[in-house]
C-alpha cells in the first residue's frame, strides 16, 4: 500500500538499509532514469516484508504535496562524521530535544529520565503548548481542554494528593479507600490526578491508577485511554511488553491510535530497529500513511542515520503526505546539525512557501545552529525577530532569550531580558536565569536569582539541580554539597537530575571513582533509571585512562537500563580499547547485534582495535 513493488528486485535491495548515492535527487522527478546503476542506487522505501523496496524514479506522482531538491547526500551524516556525539541524540542534545516532545505535557527529556516515582516535573510549557511528536491525547488530556490545561495545570486533585500520601510503592489500597469513603470517581477527576502524576514522570503510579480504574470499571476504556495505558507500559516496561498488552485489548481498538503511540515510544527510547518494524507494521495493517508516522521515522534518522532522510521525503511524496510543522523543524535540524547552514535556509524557505511561519522553538533552533557556525550576526536577527516590539507584551519568550543570549555570551542581553522578569518572575524564567548566568560564570547572579525563588515558591529537585548543574560546571564541590545537603532537609525528593549533578559535580573535580558509587547507590536505593548523561560522563572518564574493566562495567550497566543500540557509547568504549591499546575481540559481533552501522569515523575506530589486523610490517615478518 506504501510502497511501490518490483517482481525482480535483486536481493541486496529487499533487506537491509538504504544508500543514497545520486548527485542530485529532486523530490517531484519528471525524468526516467534508465541507466540500471543509477537505479540500483535509488532510495528504498519499507516493504511488506520488513525490509526496503526500490522506487523507480521514472514514476510521476500526479499531485505532489511538497517539493524539496537535495545536494548531493544531503542528509548523509558525513559532514560531521569526525564527532561522535553528531551521532547520539541524548539529554544533551539542546539543539532539538524541546521538538520531540511524545506526549503533550512531556519533554523529550523522557528519553533520558522515563523514571518511576521521580518528582522530577517537566518543563512547564504554559504560555505555548504543544504536541510536536502529535502523539494522540490520551484519557487524561482529551477530557480537559488547552484553556483548562492552561488555568489548571498546577492544580493538584484531592485524588493526586491521596495517591502521593500513599505508603509503598502500591496504590491500589489508597484508592479502595478513596472509593469507600464516598469520594468522586469521575472522569475529570482521574484525568487530573493523570496529568499530575505524568506531570512529574511518576509514570509507575500513574499505571497502577490506569489499571485499578479499568479493573474496577470505574470508566468505560476508549481507545485513547487504552492508547494512554501502552505509552506507560512502554515507559515502564519496555516495548515487548508493550507490543504485548497491544494484543491483550479488544481488537475494535487496535486501531492506528495504539501503533502511532508505539511507534512514538521507539522514538524516546531511540530505538531505529523496532521503530521501522512498527512503521511497516502499521503499514501491513493498512493504516492511512500520515506526517505522524513519516516524522517518527524522520527523527530517529535523524539521530542516527542522516542518509536515509532524503528516502522518508521520497516516500511522503509519493504518497502525497503533506508536511507538518514538524517535519520542516526535523528537516531544519538535521541540515544544522551537518553543519550545511545554506541546506538548512533553503528549508526554511521552503517552510515559508508552504504557509508555515518558523513558531518561537523553530527560531531557538536556528540561533542554536547560527551560533555553532559562528554566524552571530544572523543569530542576533533572529533573536530580535523572536522578541518582537514590546518584550513585555511577548513575556513567555524571555525564558528562551536567557538561554540563547547567554550561549552568545551577551551578559548584558541576558541582564536586560531579566529586568522584563524580575519583578513578577515565573519559576521556568528563574530557571533559565540560573542556567544563563552558570553559563557566563557570573556565580553570584545565579545565586541570588535561586534564593529569590527559594522565598518564592517551595523548591522541587528539578529546581535545585540547575543551580547544582551551574557548581558542577564550575567545580564547586563544596558548594554543590551543601546544596544537596540543603535539599535534604527542605525534603526534596532526590531523583535522576539530581544525580546527573552530582556525577558530573564529582567528576569535574576528579573524583570519577565517587561519582560512580554516588550513581549505583541511588540506583540500588530508588530503583529508578538515571539520565544517558549520568552514564556517559563516568564512561568517557574510565575511557580516557583506557580503564577497560571499568569501562565495560559502566557499559553494560547502561544497557541493563536500557541504553542500548547507541552509538556514542560505542565510540567511548572502543577508545577505552585504543587508549589501553589493546584490541577489541568481537566489537564487530556486537555493534551488529544492537544493529548498529559504523559511520567513517567509527569504522576507523574499529581498524584500530582488530586484533587480526595485519601491519605492512607483519606482512614482511611473516
Amino acid at each position: 500500500m506504501w510502497a511501490l513493488r518490483r517482481a525482480s528486485l535483486p536481493p541486496p535491495l529487499r533487506k537491509g538499509g538504504f544508500n543514497l548515492r545520486v548527485s542530485c535527487v529532486n523530490l517531484t522527478p519528471t525524468t526516467c532514469v534508465q541507466n540500471e546503476a543509477v537505479f540500483a542506487d535509488s532510495p528504498r522505501i519499507i516493504n511488506r516484508n520488513g525490509g526496503f523496496s526500490s522506487i523507480n524514479r521514472c514514476y510521476h506522482s500526479g499531485n505532489a504535496s511538497f517539493k524539496f531538491t537535495l545536494g548531493r547526500r544531503e542528509f548523509s551524516s558525513e559532514a560531521g562524521a569526525s564527532n561522535p556525539k553528531d551521532e547520539e541524540d541524548d539529554d544533551l542534545e539542546e539543539g532539538f530535544s524541546e521538538l520531540e516532545t511524545p506526549v503533550g505535557e512531556e519533554s523529550e527529556k523522557l528519553l533520558s529520565s522515563d523514571t518511576e516515582l521521580s518528582d522530577e516535573s517537566d518543563e512547564l510549557d504554559i504560555e505555548e503548548p504543544h504536541n510536536e511528536l502529535e502523539l494522540p491525547l490520551s484519557h487524561d488530556e482529551d477530557v480537559i481542554s488547552t484553556e483548562k490545561k492552561l488555568s489548571r495545570r498546577k492544580a493538584e486533585s484531592e485524588l493526586f494528593k491521596a495517591i502521593m500520601e500513599a505508603p509503598g510503592l502500591s496504590i491500589h489500597k489508597v484508592l479502595d479507600k478513596w472509593v469507600e469513603e464516598g469520594n468522586e470517581m469521575s472522569r475529570e477527576e482521574i484525568s487530573l490526578a493523570m496529568v499530575n502524576l505524568r506531570k512529574r514522570k511518576m509514570y509507575g503510579r500513574a499505571l497502577q491508577l490506569s489499571e485499578w480504574v479499568e479493573l474496577k470499571k470505574h470508566l468505560e476504556f476508549v481507545e485513547k485511554d487504552y492508547a494512554s495505558q501502552l505509552d506507560l507500559i512502554a515507559k515502564l516496561h519496555g516495548l515487548y511488553k508493550a507490543e504485548v498488552y497491544i494484543q491483550s485489548i479488544p481488537e475494535s481498538f487496535r486501531g492506528e491510535i495504539m501503533y502511532r503511540t508505539l511507534l512514538a515510544n521507539c522514538v524516546i527510547q531511540n530505538n531505529l530497529k523496532k521503530g521501522e518494524e512498527i512503521f511497516n507494521k502499521m503499514k501491513d495493517l493498512e493504516f492511512p500513511l500520515t506526517a505522524f508516522a513519516c516524522n517518527q521515522l524522520l527523527i530517529l534518522y535523524k539521530r542516527n542515520d542522516k542518509k536515509k532522510i532524503a528516502d522518508v521525503l521520497l516516500l511522503m511524496e509519493h504518497e502525497n503526505v503533506k508536511p507538518s510543522p514538524l517535519t520542516f523543524k526535523i528537516l531544519i535540524d538535521a541540515k544544522g546539525q551537518s553543519n550545511d547552514i545554506a541546506g538548512m535556509e533553503q528549508i526554511v524557505d521552503k517552510m515559508k512557501a508552504a504557509d508555515i511561519e518558523p513558531d518561537i522553538q523553530t527560531n531557538a533552533v536556528l540561533v542554536r545552529h547560527y551560533i555553532t557556525a559562528g554566524l552571530v550576526d544572523k543569530a542576533k536577527t533572529i533573536l530580535k525577530e523572536m522578541e518582537g516590539e514590546n518584550l513585555k507584551e511577548n513575556r513567555w519568550v524571555c525564558r528562551i532569550l536567557l538561554t540563547l543570549y547567554a550561549n552568545l555570551g551577551m551578559a548584558d542581553e541576558v541582564e536586560r531580558v531579566w529586568k522584563v522578569c524580575e519583578t513578577r518572575p515565573w519559576i521556568e524564567e528563574c530557571m533559565s536565569a540560573i542556567e544563563a548566568w552558570g553559563k557566563l560564570k557570573k556565580i553570584d547572579e545565579a545565586e541570588a536569582v535561586f534564593e529569590m525563588m527559594s522565598k518564592r515558591w517551595k523548591l522541587s529537585s528539578k529546581n535545585c539541580s540547575v543551580l547544582l548543574k551551574v557548581y558542577a560546571n564550575h567545580n564547586m564541590l563544596a558548594k554543590g554539597k551543601d546544596l544537596v545537603k540543603r535539599m535534604a532537609d527542605i525534603g526534596c525528593r532526590i531523583g535522576p537530575l539530581t544525580w546527573d549533578a552530582l556525577v558530573k559535580l564529582y567528576v569535574q573535580a576528579g573524583e570519577v571513582e565517587k561519582a560512580d558509587s554516588i550513581l549505583q547507590k541511588a540506583i540500588q536505593q530508588s530503583q529508578m533509571k538515571p539520565i544517558f548523561s549520568s552514564y556517559i560522563i563516568i564512561l568517557e572518564q574510565y575511557a580516557k585512562r583506557g580503564d577497560i574493566h571499568n569501562s565495560e562495567k559502566i557499559f553494560y550497566r547502561m544497557k541493563q537500563a536500557g541504553y542500548a543500540g547507541r552509538m556514542r557509547q560505542y565510540h567511548v568504549l572502543i577508545e577505552a580499547y585504543i587508549n589501553a591499546k589493546v584490541p577489541a575481540y568481537g566489537i564487530r559481533d556486537r555493534l551488529k547485534a544492537d544493529n548498529i552501522f559504523p559511520n567513517r569515523t567509527l569504522a576507523h575506530m574499529l581498524t584500530q582495535v582488530d586484533g587480526f589486523r595485519k601491519s605492512p610490517v607483519s606482512d614482511l615478518l611473516d
